[in-house]
């Protein structure tokens, strides 16, 4: 009975090694996963002959938004033992339709604008280029992002569809049903303003110019981290005015959309050396507040940062005629009030992947005792 248990333990502890070295070996060939700096909300593994990209879903913690197989579309075939439930993607893509202004942009830094098949929402689309080309007919207006025209979509053959996803959205509808790839832009998920950027990263293995993208982003992060650096350690620190305090935004109907302390542009800010009431707030959105709170928070900030769209820019009386309460903020009363005329510039367009632009605005405006900065670039003085 010894000997046979011994032959039966000793079988068993040779199974067990035989199952971690099988393991050993198959962890060894699951693929080489691609290290973002900073993007939380993105995974990407590549394969012999394919990539997996996964998007985490940013509103169910531990779920996943979407999964794409990117194939190289020299590829004769789909590679075997792609995963179930998974998003095919020929790459390079080279027609694609485009939902959102920001997306425009990026593909014109990437040299890709010719991919540009189609376009939602003309109407807030502000860069030239694309206005020219949809009016000569080489682009496509497929009317508005949330019930587009979808015969004309179909009719331009786009090997992709880029729609940013919302939390309860129901889905895309018919879009759905026409078996064209649908890459959803979740960036602005992500918790940092380098961490949206990152994902130019993402978009590069998209297009085919993963080298560029990588290279431009790794511009951006040395830009944003040196301004960043300059900002927080001045080479001569201001003694008077070390941290100014920051109010952002305006009302907006009844209430004030204060962006969260954990918002990209609440983080940026702090980035930029400025003190912002909101900085404890958990929220990566917007968060809505009566008037009156804003009020006792932040009546006292020392600088007032907004946005608005207007065909002109924005005086103090007519800031003062929008709400009779705004002459209460200090910040009014010292006319240290910056606005960013948004139909005047390319706000949308650019901030979401060139964060150290904005952060060169919030710099010079919180700290004008730096020098050698870039000229304001969307924000301009009352």
């Amino acid at each position: 009975m010894r000997t046979v248990r011994f032959l039966f333990l000793t079988t068993i502890v040779a199974l067990l090694t035989a199952c971690g070295g099988h393991q050993t070996k198959a962890s060894q060939a699951e693929g080489d996963t691609v290290r973002f700096k900073y993007a939380t909300q993105l995974s990407v593994v590549r394969y012999d002959g394919y990539t997996i990209a996964t998007l985490k879903n940013p509103w169910k913690e531990g779920m996943v938004l979407h999964q794409y197989v990117l194939v190289p579309a020299s590829a004769a075939k789909i590679p075997a033992g792609i995963p179930h439930g998974t998003t095919i993607v020929r790459t390079p893509l080279s027609r694609s339709m485009i939902f959102s202004t920001v997306h425009c942009a990026m593909l014109m830094d990437f040299g890709k604008q010719d991919c540009i098949a189609g376009v939602a929402d003309l109407k807030y689309i502000k860069i030239p280029w694309i206005q020219q080309q949809v009016k000569e007919g080489r682009i496509s207006d497929v009317g508005d992002g949330l019930s587009p025209v979808v015969e004309k979509i179909i009719d331009q053959r786009p090997d992709a569809l880029f729609l940013s996803p919302f939390e309860n959205s129901g889905g895309y509808g018919k879009l759905e049903d026409i078996d064209i790839p649908i890459v959803e832009c979740a960036e602005y998920m992500e918790s940092s303003p380098l961490g949206r950027a990152e994902w130019l990263r993402f978009y590069g293995l998209l297009f085919g110019c993963e080298q560029k993208a990588d290279s431009l982003f790794d511009t951006i992060d040395k830009n944003y981290n040196h301004l960043k650096t300059l900002a927080t350690h001045p080479p001569t620190p201001n003694t008077q005015h070390p941290s100014p305090t920051v109010l952002l935004d305006n009302v907006t109907g009844s209430v004030w959309y204060v962006p969260g302390g954990k918002s990209t542009i609440g983080q940026m800010i702090q980035d930029a050396g400025g003190s912002y009431p909101w900085a404890d707030d958990d929220h990566n959105g917007s968060v809505s507040l009566p008037f009156e709170s804003v009020l006792e928070k932040a009546g006292e900030a020392d600088i007032w940062l907004f946005r608005y769209s207007s065909d002109h820019q924005i005086t103090y009386d007519e800031l003062r005629s929008e709400h009779h309460g705004y002459n209460q903020f200090k910040a009014f009363r010292n006319q240290q009030v910056y606005a960013c005329n948004v139909e005047q510039s390319l706000f949308y367009e650019e901030t979401p992947f060139h964060p150290d632009w904005l952060l060169n605005d919030f710099i010079r405006i919180l700290h004008p005792e730096l020098d050698h900065l870039a000229p304001l670039r969307y924000y301009k003085k009352l």
